[in-house]
């Protein structure tokens, strides 16, 4: 193997390290623009907005020919995938307004999961042992989560309260957040085997966009109108964890697996509670720490057997480079 085999060979590994990194910021981010007073659905829009706008010079300046050339199965697959990204920002974002950082990112992390399940339920692939086990991991550290979240010291509300507990409906959102996170992963997959990734983000990002800025009239809530630092978490949740990390993420689909790329999210968590504990004091219990950790363990248990080894990547990254 050459040395610039090699480099090429670990560069989606290096550009998911990348992703990580950036993406850890996100949900610290957006804890700030909720308390600066935007709403979830304003910030989810604004993100996915500034990204697109972004985008679209370098989608106009050098990817015209692609563009023009656009299937109608390209648009419905970049439709689909940016509805349920749209979806993911929605639900994820709205959870942080009613749970802590550390329940909302390990949960939302459940999405290699949720993507096993697809392949298991839609592909026909077989349901494996290590994804019974896995999900049976992650049930049950979502209920030590939700204890976590509900009980004081040893005295727990009756489950009838407990359900309609705040804390518990931003921990729903939350997963409900990883589920559409799935989707948008399994047919971004299968959409970046014939585009550009800048073609593709542009598409998937200007998608969710639009769908998140109808969302927001449809609630009347106002994209303008908010306070000076509203508007620079905005333009660094466009910039940091979603040009720099979800992009990341989207260029190693070309090379890895979904569910390989989504396991990296397995990190997320641990970034996302150590800046909430250096930035906004949330200190994890116990039960949490539990939890999470059964949760995580049981995500790579169920993604572990789906997973694949980078594939071609030599050469796939010079078919990039002349894309």
């Amino acid at each position: 193997m050459t040395l610039s085999t090699s480099r090429s060979s670990r560069a989606p590994y290096i550009g998911l390290g990348l992703g990580l990194l950036a993406v850890s910021t996100a949900s610290v981010f957006i804890r700030y623009a909720l308390a600066a007073g935007a709403p979830a659905l304003v910030i989810a829009a604004w993100r996915l907005g500034l990204a697109s706008l972004a985008l679209l010079p370098v989608v106009v300046l050098r990817h015209r020919p692609e563009l023009r050339a656009l299937t109608g199965r390209q648009l419905g697959l970049a439709l689909v995938s940016g509805v349920f990204l749209a979806l993911h920002f929605g639900t994820w974002i709205t959870s942080l307004a009613h749970t802590t950082v550390a329940n909302a990112a390990v949960l939302v992390s459940s999405s290699p999961l949720f993507v096993a399940l697809i392949a298991a339920l839609f592909l026909r692939e077989k349901l494996t042992r290590a994804l019974i086990v896995g999900l049976a991991l992650t049930l049950a550290g979502g209920g030590i989560v939700g204890v976590g979240d509900a009980c004081l010291g040893s005295v727990c509300p009756p489950v009838s309260e407990f359900l309609r507990g705040e804390a518990f409906f931003g921990d729903m959102l939350a997963l409900a957040g990883a589920a559409a996170m799935a989707v948008y992963f399994t047919v971004g997959k299968a959409l970046r085997a014939s585009l550009s990734l800048v073609m593709y983000i542009f598409l998937t990002y200007s998608t969710a966009a639009l769908v998140l800025m109808g969302a927001t009239l449809v609630a009347h809530q106002l994209l303008t109108g908010y306070a000076g630092p509203a508007y620079l978490w905005f333009g660094l949740l466009a910039f940091v964890p979603q040009l720099i990390g979800h992009s990341s993420f989207n260029w190693a689909l070309k090379y890895l697996s979904a569910t390989y790329v989504s396991i990296t999210i397995l990190g997320e968590p641990l970034g996302s509670a150590l800046l909430a504990l250096w930035l906004l004091g949330e200190q994890p219990g116990l039960f949490k720490l539990m939890g999470g950790a059964l949760i995580l363990i049981g995500i790579f248990i169920a993604s572990r057997p789906s997973t694949a080894p980078l594939r071609g990547a030599a050469q796939d990254a010079k078919c990039e480079s002349e894309s």
